[in-house]
């Protein structure tokens, strides 16, 4: 993390080197993007005649030419405003092949070069921009405003789906019914149920229209043993747990009972099609009730591996003798999946338990494509189901997603496949994974259409504004407000993406598999087993949280709301990040704070669709502009225990003296503002004194 960092923030020099030697060019006037007023079409088929443009002061450039492929191609003005020139060329000789370009200015004896971050020395053609023919993603995903929900967590629709005590055993213990809906989750938590379900979510669905969400985003629902549900059962049911137990027959297990082929309250619950069956349909229905609101549904997909209880596996016997499933690998060495698992004791049957889990975890088994085409197709089959009729889902964000199968190129082979079959389904599903570090391979059109957006978006805006990692791990005070640090990551890590990708990414603050972003606020390093649940909750500042949202809610991508961090839910990394929702004693001002910078999210395209562009960056405090042709946005977070007043150039927005630049929402240490409030641009400048803690977003009139 360092050495990258390090790097960013050498590269942030070289821009200022350019500024310092004062050329003739006036540098900060250079601008493009990949947005639709920069390159048109946006999203350019094979074919395709393609515009690209670019912005200089007003007649303040002798020549710029567009480098791409070989060529070089002087641009001419089309188009003047009084403050800048656009120039545009067009690109000859697309086919389907990717393109990267990048500028070149001269004005007298000075040149410098742009690619995606700013203006260079000398161009870094890791920083070309790139296109690449044939590649869109959903329009209704760009710039939406998702939500996560952790079911089992969220609400309680129906009691009678309820997990029961020693309903079934799970690593070595009985299951277990939380009867508490606000008790904290155990350190152990995986076995402990609090009852949510989807007509819970259904029952909310009015809530999440109030707050603004336009997509919801469901961690897994089909059949499985945990409350987490990453270790699938049954890829082709919804669990009856989270839809309809409609025939519930059998008993418990008794106190000390270790074996699930005794367990046939769960057996019934869990194989029995008519539970199943149900559950689909109700699931159907849901689906349809969301969409007729509005707003859409991604399902959590869980390829790499699925779980010991798995049908096709089997450990633990429940499918045996139940009518329409056959024997599973794990009691059979003749089952029909025997290919669907590596094992590597071929005398150990019956009951083998030599197989591959995913991090060695053996109620993780791992999948085995590379040896069964069957597997593959099946895989393939789930991935088109689920965005077909009658259920119409509207994408996958997928698990784990770089570590299915043994090599990376059989990795994006079956990507390559999945991305086709999907969106042949359903062209408008969105395919989302789960990545960790550079993702560019996967995101060049064929395969991923985006993913969890870490490397650009929560690391650097966590570290920046808390200085603690993200699971709350480690603390590292030299990257609190370590604005060189915050800028040069997010500009090098956005350069990773296409702009049709940058403009779905998922952008959150707080997920499953992390400490909640206001935990983080108390800047200690801790987990549940180590510190205690109530500590997550001590010392936080809600105005940093505020500060975070402002940025989430003004910033490029999708920006995703782990469900009840807009209502104050604390807690550290798993399994405390999946406290319930606190249904009758949220924190309303927090809510209704989310409910307003969503307003203005949706109200404002500029801050879905528009350029983005820093403005300033010292300790603890940054600012930057969403633009287009036609409106331009400031947004200031102040991170300082004081008050900080700063001036901002922001001509090179578009601003000119005399500008009325409106504020929309001020946010502080104690709650959030939106009276109305005018500023002036006086001398190309916007001076604005910010509160200690606090963040601005405002509107030039």
């Amino acid at each position: 993390m360092s050495f990258a960092f390090h790097n960013y923030t050498k590269a942030q020099k070289v821009q200022t080197y350019v500024f310092h030697n004062k050329p003739a060019i006036y540098t900060e006037a250079l601008f493009s993007d990949g947005t639709k007023e920069y390159l048109i079409p946006a999203e350019p088929m094979p074919g395709d005649e393609i515009t690209v443009k670019f912005r200089t002061a007003k007649a303040n450039a002798d020549h710029v030419y567009v480098i791409y492929d070989g060529n070089r191609i002087e641009m001419h003005v089309v188009e003047s405003d009084g403050m800048f020139d656009y120039y545009a060329a067009k690109l000859d000789q697309i086919g389907k092949d990717k393109v990267e370009y990048y500028f070149e200015i001269t004005t007298g004896n000075s040149t410098c070069y742009y690619n995606k971050i700013g203006v260079q020395v000398d161009n870094n053609p890791d920083y070309n921009f790139n296109i690449m023919p044939g590649f869109t993603t959903p329009d209704w995903a760009k710039g939406a405003v998702f939500y996560q929900i952790y079911v089992d967590r969220f609400c309680n629709g129906d009691l009678d789906n309820d997990v029961l005590d020693n309903e079934y055993i799970y690593i070595g213990e009985g299951t277990r019914k939380i009867k508490e809906w606000d008790k904290y989750p155990a350190a152990l938590d995986i076995r402990n149920f609090y009852g949510g379900d989807l007509q819970g979510v259904l029952d909310k669905l009015d809530y999440l229209q109030d707050l603004g969400v336009e997509v919801i985003y469901l961690n897994p629902i089909f059949v499985s043993p945990s409350n987490h549900k990453y270790d699938i059962q049954d890829y082709d049911y919804v669990d009856p747990h989270y839809g309809k137990i409609v025939h519930d027959e059998g008993e418990c297990l008794k106190d000390g009972e270790k074996t699930n082929k005794n367990a046939s309250r769960y057996i019934d619950r869990v194989t029995n099609k008519q539970n199943l069956e149900a559950s689909n349909e109700f699931f159907s229905r849901f689906v349809e009730e969301v969409h007729r609101r509005g707003m859409k549904v991604i399902l959590d997909g869980v390829f790499n591996h699925c779980g010991s209880f798995n049908k096709w596996l089997d450990r633990e016997l429940i499918y045996e003798g139940q009518e329409g499933y056959e024997k599973g690998a794990y009691p059979s060495k003749e089952s029909p999946y025997n290919s669907f698992f590596k094992f590597h004791d071929e005398n150990a049957w019956p009951n083998n338990g030599s197989y591959d889990g995913w991090w060695g975890h053996d109620t993780l088994p791992k999948l085995n494509y590379e040896d069964s085409e069957d597997l593959y197709d099946y895989i393939l089959h789930i991935g088109k189901k689920w965005v077909s009729p009658p259920f119409n889902v509207d994408g996958w964000r997928l698990d784990v997603a770089a570590d299915l199968g043994h090599t990376e190129e059989f990795n994006h082979k079956f990507w390559r496949d999945f991305r086709r079959v999907v969106k042949e389904a359903n062209p408008e599903a969105i395919i989302l994974a789960e990545h960790y570090g550079d993702p560019y391979n996967w995101m060049q059109g064929d395969q991923w259409d985006t993913v969890m957006n870490y490397d650009a978006f929560m690391e650097p805006i966590t570290w920046f504004l808390t200085g603690v990692e993200k699971h709350s791990d480690e603390f590292r005070g030299d990257l609190l407000g370590n604005s060189d640090a915050f800028i040069g990551s997010m500009r090098h890590y956005m350069s990773r993406f296409h702009q049709q990708s940058l403009e779905v990414a998922m952008n959150e603050l707080s997920n499953h598999d992390h400490s909640r972003f206001l935990t983080r606020t108390n800047r200690r390093v801790g987990r549940t087993h180590t510190m205690g649940p109530e500590a997550a909750n001590e010392n936080v500042n809600k105005g940093v949280l505020r500060e975070a949202v402002v940025f989430q809610m003004t910033w490029p991508g999708a920006p995703t709301i782990y469900y009840g961090d807009e209502a104050g839910v604390c807690g550290w990394t798993d399994p405390d990040n999946r406290r319930t929702y606190p249904w009758g004693h949220e924190d309303k001002d927090l809510i209704f704070f989310h409910r307003d910078i969503i307003r203005i999210r949706k109200e404002n395209e500029v801050l879905r669709r528009g350029s983005v562009m820093f403005l300033h960056g010292e300790y603890k405090l940054v600012a930057y502009g969403r633009f287009n042709r036609t409106d331009k946005m400031v947004v200031v977070l102040n991170n300082n225990y004081e008050e900080m007043s700063v001036r901002l150039d922001v001509n090179c927005l578009g601003m000119r003296d005399g500008d009325k630049v409106r504020q929309l929402i001020l946010t502080t240490e104690e709650s959030y503002i939106m009276e109305q409030r005018t500023y002036v641009v006086e001398n190309n400048q916007l001076f604005i004194t910010m509160p200690k803690i606090s963040s601005i977003v405002l509107k030039a009139e």
